[in-house]
C-alpha cells in the first residue's frame, strides 16, 4: 500500500471512483458530493457530541475514593491505567498508522475527529487522575510496573505495529478489526467497572466522565464497523481464508487477555462484578461485535449486567449508520439524581 499524496491536482478521480483505500484524490475535500453518507452522517454525529472535561464535576470523587476499599482503589487504579494507555496509543494509531493510507475525503474526517477526541479523552483522565490521587505518576506509571497491563498492552499494539512495519492490504484490514476490539471490548470492560462503583453511589463524578468518553466511543466502533462491512462489500477478494481464521484469533485472544485481565483487577472482591459476570460480559461483547460484520457468534451468551446499558446512556440516539440519517443527537441531561 501507498500513502495518499497530500496534493494531487493530476487526478481525475470522480466521486463514484472514490475507494477506501488505493484510490487517487485530489487532495480537496470535496463535501457537497460523497460516497460514503455513513461517513458524513457519523461526521455530523460526532460534531454534536462535542464536550469537554471541564463539564463534570469532580468534587465529590475526592472523598469517594478516600472511602474506597483498598480492592476498590486498586481496580480503579489499574481499570483508569488501561484506559489512558489505550487511549494514548490510538491519538496516534489513527493519525500515523490508519489515516494514511485512507484516500476517501469523508472518511478521513471522521478519523481525524476521532483523533481529536482520544486526544480529549486522555485530557478526561488526567483530570480524573490529578482528581483523586496524591501521586498521579504512580498511575501513569503502572504500564511499566504491572506485567499483567504490559502484556496486554503489548498484544494490542502487535497489530497496529504490523501494519506500521508492512503496510499491506491485508494487514490493514486486519487493523481494521483490530480497532473494532478496541473499541469494542477493551474499553467497553473497563468503562463496566466504575460503572459498577456508580452503581452503588460512589465515584459518580468519574462515571460522568466515562458515560461522556463512551458516547464517543460507540461512534468509534461503528466507524470501524462500517468500514469492514463496506471492504466486504468493495473488496471481497480480502476477506479470505486467512483472514478469517486470524481474525477469529484476534478475538479469542483477545477474549482471553480481557477476562483475565478483569479477573485481576477485581480480585473477586468487587460487589457486583464476579468472576463469572465478567467472564460471560466479555464473551457477550465478542459475540455482538462479531455479528455486526458479518461472522458467526463463538460464544452464545446473553449480557449479564444489561443495567449497564442504561448507565452509559445520555438519551435515544436513533440512526441507520450505514445508510440513514443521523436523529436526537443531543448532548443530554447531566444531572446525576435521574441517571445514577
Amino acid at each position: 500500500m501507498k500513502r495518499k499524496k497530500i496534493y494531487n491536482p493530476d487526478s481525475k478521480e470522480s466521486v463514484n471512483d472514490r475507494k477506501i483505500f488505493g484510490g487517487d484524490p485530489t487532495g480537496i475535500f470535496e463535501l457537497n458530493n460523497i460516497k460514503y453518507q455513513w461517513a458524513y452522517n457519523l461526521w455530523e454525529m460526532m460534531l454534536n457530541n462535542t464536550w469537554f472535561p471541564k463539564e463534570v464535576d469532580m468534587t465529590r470523587d475526592v472523598n469517594d475514593y478516600k472511602n474506597l476499599t483498598e480492592a476498590e482503589k486498586t481496580a480503579y487504579d489499574k481499570a483508569l491505567s488501561q484506559l489512558i494507555f489505550m487511549d494514548s496509543l490510538q491519538t496516534n494509531n489513527l493519525i500515523d498508522n490508519i489515516n494514511p493510507y485512507v484516500t476517501s475525503p469523508e472518511i478521513n474526517l471522521i478519523l481525524v475527529r476521532q483523533s481529536f477526541e482520544e486526544a480529549l479523552h486522555s485530557q478526561s483522565y488526567a483530570v480524573m487522575v490529578d482528581s483523586i490521587s496524591t501521586n498521579s505518576a504512580e498511575i501513569y506509571d503502572l504500564w511499566r510496573r504491572d506485567m499483567m497491563l504490559k502484556t496486554k498492552n503489548d498484544s494490542i499494539a502487535k497489530v497496529y505495529e504490523e501494519l506500521s512495519e508492512n503496510p499491506t492490504e491485508h494487514n490493514f484490514v486486519k487493523a481494521c478489526f483490530a480497532n473494532q476490539i478496541l473499541e469494542g471490548i477493551y474499553f467497553y470492560s473497563g468503562f463496566a467497572y466504575i460503572y459498577t462503583l456508580a452503581r452503588s453511589g460512589k465515584m459518580l463524578g468519574s462515571a460522568q466522565m466515562i458515560r461522556f468518553i463512551q458516547r464517543d466511543e460507540v461512534t468509534h466502533l461503528v466507524l470501524f464497523q462500517n468500514l469492514i462491512n463496506t471492504l466486504r462489500k468493495e473488496r471481497a477478494d480480502l476477506f479470505t481464508d486467512r483472514l478469517i481464521v486470524e481474525v477469529i484469533e484476534m478475538f479469542k485472544e483477545a477474549v482471553e487477555l480481557e477476562v483475565a485481565w478483569g479477573k485481576y483487577i477485581t480480585a473477586g472482591q468487587i460487589l457486583g462484578l464476579t468472576d463469572t459476570i465478567i467472564e460471560q460480559y466479555i464473551h457477550y461483547l465478542a459475540d455482538d461485535r462479531l455479528s455486526s460484520v458479518g461472522f458467526e457468534k463463538l460464544y452464545n451468551v446473553t449480557n449479564p449486567i444489561k443495567w449497564v446499558d442504561d448507565f452509559s446512556k445520555f438519551n435515544d440516539q436513533k440512526t441507520n449508520f450505514f445508510e440513514g440519517t443521523v436523529a436526537n443527537y443531543s448532548k443530554g441531561s447531566l444531572t446525576f439524581d435521574d441517571d445514577f
